[in-house]
């Protein structure tokens, strides 16, 4: 098994190499001394004298000068290179810890739904049929049916935000524009001081599963940091399907608030903007976060068609 290069490691390994560098020059000036090798050249050289000859070791000195320069500035660039796939390496692991955290923390919170929200009612419908069966006198049949369809009702909207958090509703039998719909229905009554305008052009119901979900999560995401950071009143969503740059088909997606905004620079760290700028280079897209104090955020992304496509399931 080859050991782990560390950092250490990595940073005395020139000098090993120029250590030996040093130590064959040594050897090489030795021998020069020892056995005249300029004079020996100089005599073998004198009868091409028209080829000028003895002025190859100039020559040959300008040339070693010139790969060790051509080699130290490689080595300036391969180290600059370690640095920044060093720190990607690091982004990476935060992100994935960060991964980690949110996936038990969406656990946690449905773990403690299923037992406060379901386990209690659902214990209450119990006990309403059980009186009903036993023909409570003090129970009243019609208050104990009313109570059972009141939880009932509660149960069915506790199981449908579930639903809704672990799977976008209506994406995959209605399609992007009705999930996308629903999705903004949803942040309105949540939001109901803010006006959401969505809008959606081109063809939208055949960009795959991978595609429709990247983008709704894009949206979800977006509007879930509009409704903590932006304080916002006016919130303004564009997909819009047409031709790339560089040839091809992309998905623009340009989410628009005019909140309060923040500094851009405070952004690069958090979870969320990390996520979806993952999301969206998955799948060969770019993406990008506006903003600054007072000015409001502008999440735009570009998703191409044809890469997402390629990598559907």
């Amino acid at each position: 098994m080859t050991p782990p290069v560390n950092g250490r490691h990595a940073a005395s390994a020139p000098w090993g190499d120029l250590l030996a560098v040093a130590l064959a020059t040594a050897i090489a000036a030795a021998l020069c001394v020892v056995f005249n090798l300029h004079e020996l050249l100089f005599g073998f050289t004198r009868r091409f004298e028209w080829l000028q000859l003895d002025e190859l070791p100039v020559i040959l000195l300008t040339l070693a000068l010139g790969l060790g320069w051509l080699a130290l500035r490689r080595y300036r660039e391969a180290r600059a290179a370690q640095a920044r796939l060093q720190r990607v390496l690091a982004e990476n692991r935060e992100l994935a810890q960060q991964h980690l955290t949110v996936q038990e923390a969406e656990r946690r919170r449905l773990a403690r739904e299923l037992h406060d929200e379901l386990g209690q009612y659902l214990n209450a419908i119990k006990l309403d049929a059980v009186a009903l069966l036993a023909g409570d006198p003090s129970a009243s049949r019609e208050a104990s049916a009313r109570q059972i369809i009141q939880s009932v009702d509660h149960v069915h909207g506790a199981v449908s935000d579930m639903i809704r958090r672990l799977r976008p509703a209506g994406l995959d039998e209605l399609g992007l524009g009705a999930a996308l719909e629903a999705c903004v229905d949803h942040w309105r009554r949540r939001l109901p001081g803010t006006r959401f305008e969505l809008t959606l052009r081109g063809e939208l119901e055949d960009l795959g599963e991978r595609l429709n979900l990247a983008l709704y999560r894009l949206i979800q995401e977006g509007l879930t940091n509009c409704s903590k950071h932006a304080r916002a009143s006016h919130i303004q969503i564009v997909v819009e399907r047409g031709p790339a740059p560089g040839g091809g088909e992309q998905v623009q997606l340009r989410l628009i608030d005019n909140g309060v905004g923040a500094d851009a620079r405070a952004l690069r760290g958090g979870f969320g903007v990390g996520g979806m700028r993952e999301r969206a280079q998955l799948l060969g897209g770019e993406f990008a976060i506006q903003t600054a104090p007072g000015e409001g955020y502008r999440l735009l992304a570009s998703l191409p068609v044809a890469r997402a496509r390629a990598l559907r399931p």
